[in-house]
């Protein structure tokens, strides 16, 4: 039974090796894993949370009020000299109108006592319990819009990395083109069909293209770097994104109602609900209280042999608390908070009008860039297309290098109008999303 552990131990190595050499080779990820995984790393996302965890924890404090406060006391005097009452001596058979000094007590004195609070009527309380509440439901929807601009901060860089990708992608295509324009166009220069200057102009253009290169790499390089950093990995993460560019034409999303709308009219709730807890604070309040107590007399000095004696208090009662002039206070407090709402609604429906005109501009922004997208890519078939013509032609004298350079810049700003095109249509997609509430609901 045990002539397999030998090979069940070559298993095991094998497994565990090729485990650790995982992380050598760079990892494909699509946007989805990128986005993904920053709702668990991502540092703004924590914070967020965090702020939503204390805006409970408040809502639970306010709500506690509502509970019994008890409390217990104690505390230990020893008098040096003992205090003085005056006392009238016609309670001892003496003349009225006369008083005697007189000391009494014992130097130590122990008191120790245990209270209980509750309060029966209090509006103020229940005003804060509702402003927690609904400061609760802002910090949540604060939550969501960092949620959707961390989305909307991932999706761009990721774009932008793609984009990069493929104008390396391209620098590559034309130096491979332009390398083998060269060797042609020295062949044809030992044959004296060409001039110098004609290859010294290719020779040029393979320099531009290798600064070219050079640029766009290390642009790439950065982008990464922040694309991790914003998904909340380590940088020496292995990473590469996908070549290809996905996009859907012309999505119909619906127009949900926008985070930031949902937080001014939350922060108004929240106005409303401050402006009735400063007018909850003229109504009278109403609490019960009980206490029961012990106190301590002791005496340790001759003839007496000493004692400690404890003696109980105890009671109950009601306590009403009625405010009756606080100097205006309030009332201007009040009258603050009503500016502050009228400002609310004016924020909330300037907000509301330009929300719409910025779907509206990002929704033809979008067609225009589907267009586009459609017109760049013939173009830069047919360019292609007369390059290759021309190349042939040179080779056969009917075409000279201006001809070819000037195929070949045709062909690079094809390639850079498509590009182009589909950044607008993705960014222009992006951007609707974001304004129709649908950028963290889309997959």
């Amino acid at each position: 039974m045990f002539s397999n552990i030998p090979k069940f131990k070559f298993l095991l190595s094998l497994t565990l090796l090729t485990t650790l050499s995982l992380p050598l080779f760079a990892q494909v990820w699509t946007l989805q894993q990128c986005i993904d995984t920053a709702q668990q790393y991502n540092l703004r996302l924590q914070i967020s949370r965090n702020q939503v965890a204390m805006s409970l924890e408040k809502q639970k404090e306010a709500k506690a009020n509502l509970i019994p406060k008890v409390k217990l006391e104690g505390d230990y005097k020893y008098f040096i000299d003992q205090p003085y009452q005056l006392m009238p001596q016609s309670a001892f058979g003496g003349p009225e109108g006369v008083f005697k000094e007189i000391q009494f007590g014992t130097p130590h004195n122990i008191n120790v006592a245990l209270q209980a609070a509750l309060p029966l009527y209090n509006p103020q309380i229940y005003g804060a319990i509702q402003a927690t509440k609904t400061a609760t439901t802002l910090n949540q929807l604060q939550e969501r819009k960092t949620e959707e601009e961390v989305i909307y901060t991932i999706s761009n860089l990721y774009y932008n990395a793609q984009i990069l990708e493929h104008q390396l992608a391209f620098v590559d295509s034309n130096m491979v083109n332009t390398k083998e324009l060269l060797r042609i166009m020295e062949l044809l220069r030992e044959q004296q069909m060409v001039k110098k200057n004609d290859v010294e102009n290719v020779k040029l253009q393979e320099a531009k293209l290798t600064v070219q290169r050079e640029t766009v790499a290390n642009n790439l390089e950065q982008v990464i770097r922040l694309l991790k950093f914003n998904i909340g990995i380590p940088d020496e993460t292995p990473f590469q994104i996908e070549k290809e560019i996905h996009y859907e034409a012309l999505s119909a999303y619906q127009n949900n109602n926008p985070v930031d709308i949902q937080l001014l009219e939350t922060k108004k709730n929240l106005l409303a609900s401050e402006i009735r807890t400063l007018k909850y604070s003229r109504i009278p309040t109403l609490s019960a209280f009980g206490s029961y107590a012990q106190t301590g007399f002791g005496y340790i000095e001759k003839p007496d042999k000493g004692f400690l004696n404890f003696y109980p208090t105890s009671m109950v009662g009601v306590k009403l608390s009625m405010p009756i002039f606080n100097g205006t206070v309030t009332k201007h407090k009040i009258t603050q908070k009503n500016l502050e709402l009228v400002n609310s609604d004016l924020q909330l429906n300037l907000l509301t009008k330009q929300t719409d005109i910025q779907i509206e501009n990002a929704r033809k922004q979008r067609e225009t860039a589907l267009k586009n997208i459609s017109n760049s890519s013939l173009q830069l078939k047919i360019a292609r297309s007369v390059y290759k013509q021309t190349v042939l032609q040179q080779e056969q004298g009917l075409a000279n290098i201006t001809d070819v350079l000037m195929a070949d810049g045709n062909v690079k700003e094809a390639q850079q109008n498509y590009i182009n095109a589909v950044v607008s249509y993705l960014k222009a997609d992006l951007e609707l999303k974001k304004l129709t509430g649908n950028i963290n609901t889309a997959k």
